[in-house]
């Protein structure tokens, strides 16, 4: 894997954008961790499903999607962590989604993951200030992660995504940049407001 195609990195971690091209690897790794998503998480894991995705998270404006790449095995996909429903102008704000793959769950990743992309969100280009997670109540794992990652409890939404054939509850966990601890060599993670008139409130 090519050092440079990360946009943000740990130790451990790299995040890179989706790519058609990655289609085998993460259709063979979602199918292989069926198990451990189930009820949470329905990641692509045909070709077709996969394709459709990706290109969701490559072309839509209101969009950003990257792979979790393990760096010290070669690259390999770990998870991925999309922001969705991405709004600048005031509100400048997004929705995370994730999931980690079966053979790398467990060994801290999701965590640097997100710590790498909350750091990279809300800094230029994307200038966030807000990200949400918004997790089933009794998806412990899931809640366990946001808590770790920084985001605070900001209640509860009933009924709030239609999740495995029902309507769901959902807990709302967020961040602000205020909420980031600065970066040990004492810079501020954030970055100046980025006007963008064709996303806007």
């Amino acid at each position: 894997m090519d050092e440079r195609s990360y946009l943000a990195r740990t130790d451990r971690i790299g995040l890179r954008h989706f790519t058609l091209a990655d289609e085998a690897e993460f259709t063979a790794r979602a199918r292989e961790s069926r198990e451990l998503h189930h009820p949470w998480l329905f990641p692509p894991d045909t070709p077709a499903t996969y394709r459709a995705y990706a290109k969701r998270l490559i072309e839509s404006p209101d969009k950003e999607g990257f792979l979790i790449c393990d760096r010290t095995d070669g690259g390999a996909v770990a998870g991925y962590v999309n922001i969705n429903n991405i709004v600048h102008g005031a509100f400048r704000s997004g929705a995370l989604g994730y999931g980690a793959f079966a053979h790398a769950a467990g060994r801290g990743l999701m965590t640097e993951a997100l710590d790498a992309l909350v750091r990279y969100a809300f800094a230029p280009p994307l200038n966030l200030h807000r990200l949400e997670i918004n997790v089933q109540p009794d998806n412990a794992r899931s809640i366990a992660l946001a808590r770790r990652a920084g985001f605070a409890r900001e209640g509860l939404s009933p009924r709030m995504l239609f999740v495995d054939g029902a309507w769901r509850d959902h807990e709302r966990w967020a961040v602000t940049a205020e909420m980031v601890p600065r970066r040990p060599d004492g810079t501020d993670p954030t970055g100046p407001t980025r006007r963008n008139p064709t996303r806007s409130t």
